[in-house]
Parts: structure tokens; sequence; C-alpha cells
């Protein structure tokens, strides 16, 4: 089925537009409401939120719907993603929403849900919630006097930092670390900080005023410059950057060098395995994480599980295999003996284990593989599909011949955007670039036909 509103992350797209519109966002709420009743106690449902300034319209705009759908409502405020999946378990929900479009700019936003065992929803149960959006449900609502309530939670932030916290051992400390951490502006900014001055550290913090409009601007985990340059004047021992909803993060080590996701997960990797921690001798990561990952685990004699985009389905196949590391190049990493998703504070927290344990230079410790060279290329299209069409498919395999078997190639449609993304990589970088540039001409010229 073609999906109208749902994409690889929930519900995403510019504020009041179509899908991210107050109607759309109230019918969500309906649906979700109605497709989560099991039983007769009273329904709950916990509503988080980034510091979007569209985040209060789409926040009000489902309470509505949830309240009619006879669920009572906990507001969380701005919290980041993975508090409200932990939230949804510890408070007892029968669903977790999340409101961010993560990365995005401002004028974006997204709703993401969450089940009652704080995982997010599987690709079934949106389906049967999408199915319900373009119908009348004025007859699956309850009565007046069964209407939900709705209500702030207090002390959401304080319980965040206790969990984000008991991740390391007791013992742990990050005093004598000075740590720059970079909050996007985001839903991280208030309780990143805390998490790390709490467990001992000297904290700088930066991008931490969001306004409703400068989340992810020109900052965060996708904009690590600006973190790499403060790492660089106040001496610090690392730098971190979150993003948006604080699901992920980037590394910068004390050099101003950033480190991604792949070299974090090899580097946890090999210490839960050395310390018999690493469940299923193997890791789970996307299509785009780079070969030199898998390499540096197969001489470990670990298994990388590759899966496709998006970090739903890193957890969905972590679950299914008893895997308790994965994640994503961009820096969703998921360690599922703490958390049901992404978690930008806690897998930093790890970082910092590893480093305080090992007594070196963080560009000594989170250097654990050279990268094989790899690109990767977006490019916009419209109308049809091209890569369904013959040119661009002829290309495709070519370009698969030519890296052989030493390398990679990687075509994918953006689940947000009307992109195509070309990665390649191999041990040949002009190689690399040759085949990427020819497929996004041949892509280009059919779009442009």
């Amino acid at each position: 089925m073609t999906r109208r509103y749902f994409g690889t992350d929930g519900i995403r797209g510019t504020a009041n537009k179509f899908p991210m519109t107050a109607d759309v966002a109230m019918k969500v709420g309906m649906a979700a409401g109605i497709s989560f009743q099991r039983g007769s106690h009273r329904h709950r449902v916990v509503i988080g939120k980034d510091t979007r300034l569209s985040s209060y319209m789409v926040e009000n705009a489902m309470v509505a719907g949830f309240c009619a759908a006879g669920m009572d409502v906990f507001l969380l405020g701005p919290v980041p993603t993975p508090a409200v999946a932990m939230l949804a378990r510890s408070l007892r929900a029968d669903i977790g929403v999340m409101i961010s479009a993560s990365h995005n700019p401002y004028h974006d936003n997204g709703i993401k849900l969450f089940g009652p065992d704080g995982y997010k929803l599987s690709d079934e149960i949106e389906a049967r919630i999408e199915s319900l959006l373009d119908k009348d449900l004025s007859g699956a609502l309850p009565e007046a006097d069964e209407l939900g309530r709705a209500k702030r939670i207090d002390g959401v932030h304080d319980r965040y930092i206790e969990f984000a916290k008991r991740t390391l051992p007791r013992s742990m400390s990050l005093a004598g670390m000075r740590v720059v951490i970079d909050c996007a502006n985001g839903a991280g900014y208030k309780v990143a900080p805390a998490a790390l001055w709490e467990l001992g550290a000297e904290v700088i913090a930066i991008n931490d005023e969001p306004n409703g409009k400068n989340i992810n601007l020109d900052c965060g985990s996708t904009h690590p410059e600006g973190l790499a340059r403060k790492v660089h004047e106040v001496r610090a021992d690392i730098g971190i950057a979150l993003d948006g909803d604080a699901d992920r993060m980037t590394i910068v080590d004390e050099t101003g060098a950033i480190v991604d996701g792949d070299q974090i997960m090899a580097l946890i990797a090999e210490t839960w395995h050395k310390a018999g921690r690493l469940q299923g001798r193997g890791v789970v990561a996307t299509v785009m994480s780079n070969l030199g990952l898998e390499r540096f685990l197969g001489e470990r004699d670990l298994q990388l599980h590759r899966t496709k985009v998006g970090d739903r389905y890193v957890v969905e196949h972590m679950r299914a295999h008893g895997l308790n590391l994965g994640g994503e190049q961009s820096g969703h990493i998921v360690l599922s003996d703490f958390s049901t998703t992404g978690d930008g504070l806690v897998s930093a927290l790890q970082v910092l284990a590893c480093i305080k344990k090992a007594g070196k230079p963080a560009s000594e410790v989170t250097r654990k593989f050279e990268p094989v060279p790899q690109m990767l290329k977006n490019v916009r299209y419209a109308g049809d599909k091209p890569l369904e069409t013959a040119p661009v498919k002829s290309a495709i395999e070519d370009g698969k011949a030519r890296l052989g078997n030493g390398g990679r190639l990687v075509i994918r449609p953006s689940g947000t955007e009307p992109l195509i993304r070309v990665m390649a990589e191999g041990d040949d970088p002009n190689l690399v670039e040759s085949v990427v540039n020819d497929i996004v001409g041949v892509i280009q010229a059919r779009t442009a036909a």
C-alpha cells in the first residue's frame, strides 16, 4: 500500500502544510487513540515535543484528538525522544508521542509514535492507523462522559537524567573531563548539560537557548563545525553534538576531528565484546554504514547485520536476533540494554566511559578503523519514479559491476523528501566518485526529460 501520511520515521513535513496540519494531527490523535483501546481501564498517552514553534500547534491538536478518543493525556513538555519512549513504559501509558522533525530545520515538524513497550510502531500498526485518517471516526468516539483529560507532568527532566546516569557504573565519575555539549537548541537543551555536570564533568554548553526557530540552525549533529571550533577554543577533552530531538549524536575529539556513528559502534562493540557484554556476537547497522566497520568487526569474528535505513528497522532486527548494539552512521546508536530507541545522551555517556577507562585522548580511543572511501550524493526529482526507468536501472547495474566484490553501491529514495540517495564505496576513491557521478548524471537526465 502506498503511504500518504507515514514515512520512514513517522509523519513529517512542513508545518501548517499537508500532512503536518492541525487537522491531520488531531485525526492522528483520534485514530491512534481508537487503535490502542485495550480493555476497560482509563487509557493514557504521553506526549513530548522538541522546541519548534509549530510544536505548540501540533501538541494542542493531538491533545484534542486523544481526549476525543477517550484517552487521558500526560504532557511532558520539551524532552528528548528517548525520554518519551522511557516514560511511555514507566507511566504505563498505552501509547507515546514525540512531536519532532529530528534534525530538520524549524519550519518542518513530525509525529513519532511509540507503543506501550516503548518501541516505535511497526509498519503494520502504522498502516492500520493510516487507514483511519481519511475516514469519519465520529461513530467510534466515546460519549461525553468518557472523554479524556489532559495534564502536565512534573519532574520529567529529573527522571530522565537519573535514568541516563544509571546507564553507567555507580562508581563512574567524569571528574577531570572538560566536555562541550552542543544541544542544537533542541529537546536536550536542559537535560544533557545537567546530566554531564551531575556526573562530575566540567561542562560548556552551546546552542542551549531555543527560541522556536533556531533548532538545528547551523548547529547540532548535522552541523558539528561550530562544536569543533568551540572544543579547540576551550581546549576541551571532547565535544558532543545532539540533534533536535536528542536521539542521535556526533562526537568531536580533542583535535576537532568529527567521529561518526560507525566509529562509535566499533568502539562500543569492541569494549562490550571484551567485557562479555556484546550479545549475539554482532552489531546491527544500515546499508549506509561504512565497509570499514564491517571489516573491523569481521577481524574480531563479529558480524555486521545490515538493514534498510531507519533506526526503527535496526531495532526490529536487534529484537528479532537477540542483539544489544545497533545504530546508524548518522549517530543514532541503539543500546537495548538501556533503551528501546536511539539515545544521543546515553550513547555519549558510553563513549565518555570508554575514554575515561582507557585514560587516553578521545582521538586515540574513538578511531577504531580506517573508513573505506565513500561518496554520497542526493538527486532531487519530480514527477515519475526515475529508479524504475530502463536507463537508470542499466546505469546502476553497470556501477555494481565496476565496483565488483570489493565495493558496495546503495541507491535509495529518501523516506521524507523527493530525493534519491546515491552512495558508493570501495578502496579506489576515483572509481567510487566516477560510479556515483555517472549514476547521478543518468538520474538527472531522466528527471529533466
